[in-house]
Formats: structure tokens, sequence, C-alpha cells
């Protein structure tokens, strides 16, 4: 099946075993993130996935490309911690909604990415880690003995070389532990509400994390995918018009009970190096999303055993710390000081003041002798 995209290229459109798979590459890191959001949160999740299945058809269908739509994970990340409550998350992600496509509109992208610098925005990737790391250190030690099982098993499947398999099988075992206390939910269609999980509020918290999410935004959601459409599916996506993408994500999503979107280079790969090859997988998925909105019942959440959760968030973790110092080279010593720095300020202090920080100094850094 083809179509002509929004840059007027005919575009096939597969639905196949592989664009199935694909599809679940990038399902491995939103799911954990969603579910310990709603579980720490007042979030509405059938709200929020109804969100992620639209845009994942959307955006799909409008680039031509299996492109990722995910959490914007610094934001999210302070929520899931407790540094941010759910309106304060919705009134950041709506600013950066703005941001996002003011910049995108004039042209700014590129010029804000060499300003900020990007051993900043890999700090901040390693901040949010470091965060969500000491987040499920607290929900595992609820149950040690099954957090220490479903690490066993995470450990074994990344041995055999599926480490991101694993997230899907240790949430199969969360859903079946969890319908089996609580029962099936009815299907249920989710309300149309405006904020239906409360009106935004900003606060300097959302300010703060705003800032710092902006930055991660631009370097990896923007730039980063640009650069792997062209990579990996030779698709000439420009990073301003991602950023408006995003912006328009944002400020649809959000007033509906969504949370910050953004596009994403490591979901994109994740759904490339799992098989997805068109726009079908974006589809498969969206239509996934859509059909978990319909039984993601309060009760059935509630009864998700909360170490496994803790097992999702090392996962989440990980995957974050490693694409925060996989760029940098271990003979770049000064990058690498300014990202682990600009993370442990972020763990200590918080992130807004661990960005502002360290942009300064990349800015000092930076100047010619």
């Amino acid at each position: 099946m083809a179509y002509s995209s929004s840059t007027g290229e005919e575009t096939a459109l597969e639905f196949s075993l592989r664009e199935l798979t694909g599809a679940l590459g990038d399902s491995v890191t939103v799911l954990p993130l969603l579910i310990a959001l709603a579980a720490t949160t007042s979030v509405s999740l059938p709200h929020v996935l109804v969100g992620f299945g639209v845009f994942q058809i959307v955006w799909g269908l409008f680039y031509g490309l299996p492109l990722s739509v995910e959490p914007m994970k610094a934001l999210v990340g302070l929520a899931i911690v407790g540094s941010l409550s759910y309106p304060e998350l919705a009134a950041a992600g709506l600013l950066a909604g703005v941001v996002l496509l003011v910049v995108g509109r004039l042209g700014f992208v590129g010029l804000l990415e060499a300003v900020v610098g990007e051993p900043v925005v890999r700090g901040v990737q390693f901040a949010v880690a470091l965060l969500l790391l000491e987040a499920a250190l607290g929900l595992s030690l609820e149950t040690p003995v099954v957090a220490l099982a479903g690490l066993a098993l995470v450990g074994l499947f990344a041995l055999a070389g599926a480490h991101r398999s694993s997230v899907l099988v240790v949430l199969a075992l969360g859903g079946v532990a969890a319908v089996a206390t609580a029962g099936v939910p009815a299907p249920r269609l989710p309300e149309p509400a405006l904020f239906p999980a409360g009106t935004p509020t900003m606060t300097g918290a959302a300010l703060e994390g705003t800032v710092a999410q902006l930055g991660m935004t631009i370097g990896n959601a923007a730039i980063a995918t640009a650069l792997l459409c062209g990579d990996l599916y030779d698709r000439d996506v420009s990073a301003d018009r991602l950023s408006q993408s995003m912006g328009v994500t944002c400020l649809a999503a959000i007033p509906a009970g969504g949370v910050p979107m953004c596009h994403g280079s490591g979901g994109l790969a994740g759904k490339y190096a799992f098989g997805a090859r068109t726009a079908g997988a974006n589809v498969l998925l969206g239509i996934g999303y859509l059909a978990l909105a319909f039984v993601a019942a309060g009760a059935l959440l509630a009864a998700f055993p909360v170490a496994l959760l803790g097992v999702l968030l090392v996962v989440v973790a990980l995957e974050l710390g490693r694409a925060a110092f996989a760029p940098v080279g271990v003979g770049d010593v000064q990058s690498l000081a300014l990202v682990v720095g600009v993370g442990v300020v972020g763990l200590l202090v918080n992130v807004g003041v661990a960005f502002v920080l360290g942009a300064v100094v990349y800015w000092v850094l930076s100047r010619p002798a």
C-alpha cells in the first residue's frame, strides 16, 4: 500500500510481522514510564494512552516514517519521583509546546542547540536516569524478593542479547498479577474532558523542568532524530519541522488529559532495530495504545506490583544513562566531566539548576582562549 506523505513523496505503508515487532521496539520505554506516572500522580492513564495512540498514527502517516512518539523524559521523570505534580507537569508541557512551535517556525532549533551544548543535554539525561534509579530503589524495597526475581529475569534476557524484550515480559507478568488481584476490568471509553486530571499550574519547579526538558528535546528529539531519519531511512526531515510537530502534539494532547510528548532518536532507532520500515508500525502501535486505553482501569493499575514497577524503572534508567554517555568519547575528559557534573547536581539539587549551571560552564569553556 502506498500514499503521498507531507513531503509529497510516494510512501509505502506496510502491515506485517516486522512492522509489528518494530512497533514494540518503541513501546519498551514508553509503557513503563506511563504506568509509573499513573501510579505516582493524578494523571488519567486512559486519556494519556489515547493521546499516544492518536499521535503515533498522525505523525507516522504525516512524515511517512515510523517516527517515534514518546514522553518528554525529563518532565515525566521529575513527576514520577515527586518533584512535579501532574498540574505542574501539564503547565510545563504546554509551555514547552509553545516554545517548540515558535522556535521551529522561526528556524532557531540549530542555534539553540549550539548555545546549550551537547554535554549539558547529555548531563540532563544522566540526571533523570539517576533520579529514576533512586525512585526504583524505593519501589523495589516494597517487596525485595519480587524485585530481585524481576532483575534476575532482566539479566537473563540481557545475557541472551534481548534486553529490550525483557521489559515486555516484566510488563506482561505484572499485568497478569494485577488481573489475578483485581480481575479483568470492563472495557470503557475514556470520557472526553478538558484537563481531566487537574488544571495546569505554573510554578518555579515547573519552569525549571521546562528549561531542562527543552535542552534534551532540541538535542535529542529534534536534531538527533532529524539526522537519524536520513541515516536510517534516507529521508530529509528538518529539525525545525520536528520541533513544530512536537509543539502541536503538546498543545493538542495536554488539554485532553495527555502528557508532554516528543519525538526521539532512541525510539526511532528502536523501531528500526526491531524491523519497522514504514509508517505501518505507527498505525499498529497507535491501535494498540488505543486498545489499552479501554482497559486501563484504576483498580488494575493499583494492583500492578510496585516492585516490578521498580524493575521497569531500573531498565529505563539504565537505557537513558547509556544514551547519555554513548556519544561522548572516552578521551573527551571535559565533556565527560560536564555530563557527570550536571547529572550529580541534578540528583542532589534539582535538574533546572543543573541545566543552567551546566550551560554557563559550557559557555565559559567554549570561549576562545
